[in-house]
């Protein structure tokens, strides 16, 4: 077994309504509370950075099972919805839900697709972002399977 070290250095110069900085890796950038939480709105918010990465690990987990099951696709795309539920002041990350649209060539069979859908739900089921936060947020799929004009 090995484990996998990241690590991550925030600078936070004042009080809630300021901007701070994150550096891990490749990702540098500035911090701050959303607008919609009556904050400066400035950089990236832990509320997006949550919705980030769950969708990357959903999609390059979704690529990875395709290529492993030599499908062709044409294209894949992503839109993914983060739901934060606000009850008595208390925020709480409710549901993202994923909205993967799939192209595959025309010459994809129907058993190509059912596969891709499988394919699809097994890389939401396995995503690691995805077990992490199983329990405390729902993480639902609408898939778009189509074929290449």
């Amino acid at each position: 077994m090995a484990d996998h070290h990241f690590f991550l250095q925030a600078d936070w110069p004042g009080l809630r309504n300021d901007v701070g900085t994150i550096q891990s890796g490749n990702l540098q950038t500035r911090i701050s509370i959303p607008k919609e939480m009556d904050g400066p709105g400035i950089g990236t918010n832990p509320d997006e950075m949550l919705l980030g990465a769950a969708a990357t690990c959903f999609i390059i987990t979704f690529a990875a099972m395709m290529e492993r099951n030599k499908i062709n696709k044409v294209s894949l795309t992503l839109e993914s919805e983060g739901i934060v539920d606000v009850t008595n002041g208390v925020f709480t990350y409710k549901q993202i839900i994923h909205r993967p649209k799939i192209v595959l060539t025309k010459h994809a069979t129907e058993r190509e697709q059912s596969l891709v859908r499988r394919l699809a739900y097994k890389a939401e089921a396995s995503c690691m972002i995805t077990r992490a936060i199983k329990g405390n947020v729902e993480v639902k799929l609408e898939e778009t399977i189509c074929l290449q004009k």
